[in-house]
């Protein structure tokens, strides 16, 4: 543990698998003295209190910004505007506001109007997660080797940039810098169109009335075992990335639809070639992302969250 930590005192809003394994990070890395953490659910600050994540817990997120030298909010992306409206009046000059959300455009579109003069903003997306939710399914290793991108606004001082980029550095995440516009369309087609194909083919299985519930679970091969993976992720979360990223995510599914009509021409009349040239390419492409790092043979990076295997899924 260092002996000068980044900041003194770190306020989390929400405390479910990003939260907790930040809290963890914060902790054990020694990124500061002090770990506020707010959830306005009783059950879900209890647990978080159980599990000794922070140093004091509140049900009400003005008061566990007071004095923070950096407020992350861990929320789902549809509520990061109100919840800045609520804690602006409550942050100290000179105090960086950040969060972990899956989009960016609309999350600076919705905080920074709230934001006072002499607050910094950094937005942040660490590219790192498992299906779980809640404080007890945050683990040390969640951000380690993953990436986490910095979509800082035009005219962000760069020293709470630095600063940032440092706090994500201590988690065991590489970190990247860009523009809103870009991360939201990269992560359109590398996250929010999976997902969003996921959620469809697992509720059409449900769906089919020649094919029962117990036998899609029952006879559920590889494949559609990683869709359920991906499809129980958390609704409220993924719901709002899909209304606040719709214009790329529109965008990729369009381009996604045409391609599927490649393909399903070359099934229909017996296009062997075209399937095994994509299958080809796509295996090269799964291949590049486990030598990146970023992937592993084994579920889940390999890595367990401090609860065990049902924790990390």
């Amino acid at each position: 543990m260092t002996t000068d930590p980044l900041f003194e005192r770190v306020a989390l809003i929400g405390i479910g698998l990003i939260g907790s394994s930040l809290a963890l990070n914060i902790r054990a890395n020694g990124l500061a003295r002090h770990i506020s953490i707010a959830t306005r659910r009783k059950e879900t600050l209890d647990k978080a209190e159980e599990l000794g994540l922070g140093d004091a817990y509140h049900l009400e997120a003005a008061d566990a910004v007071k004095d923070a030298d950096i407020v992350i909010l861990c929320v789902p992306v549809g509520i990061c505007g109100a919840i800045t409206r609520e804690i602006a009046p409550h942050l100290k000059d000179g105090a960086i506001v950040s969060d972990v959300g899956s989009v960016k455009g609309a999350v600076i579109e919705q905080m920074r109007p709230h934001l006072p003069a002499g607050v910094h903003f950094v937005p942040a997306h660490p590219l790192a997660g498992t299906e779980q939710s809640g404080p007890e399914s945050g683990f040390l290793e969640l951000f380690r080797d993953r990436w986490s991108i910095l979509t800082p606004p035009e005219g962000t001082d760069p020293a709470a940039i630095d600063k940032v980029e440092a706090f994500w550095r201590g988690c065991g995440s590489n970190v990247e810098t860009m523009t809103a516009e870009h991360h939201d369309l990269v992560l359109a087609i590398v996250s929010h169109v999976p997902h969003l194909i996921a959620y469809n083919i697992v509720g059409t299985a449900a769906d089919l009335e020649e094919v029962t519930q117990s036998e899609v679970v029952k006879f559920s091969a590889s494949g559609f075992r990683d869709f359920t993976r991906i499809a129980a992720s958390d609704p409220t979360m993924w719901r709002d990335v899909f209304l606040t990223n719709r214009e790329a995510v529109l965008e990729m599914l369009a381009r996604f639809s045409e391609d599927l009509a490649t393909l399903q021409r070359a099934i229909r009349w017996g296009d062997g070639q075209t399937l095994f040239d994509l299958f080809t390419r796509t295996r090269a492409i799964r291949r590049n992302v486990i030598e990146a790092g970023q992937d592993t043979a084994k579920p889940n990076f390999g890595r367990e969250p401090a609860g065990g295997p049902k924790a990390g899924g």
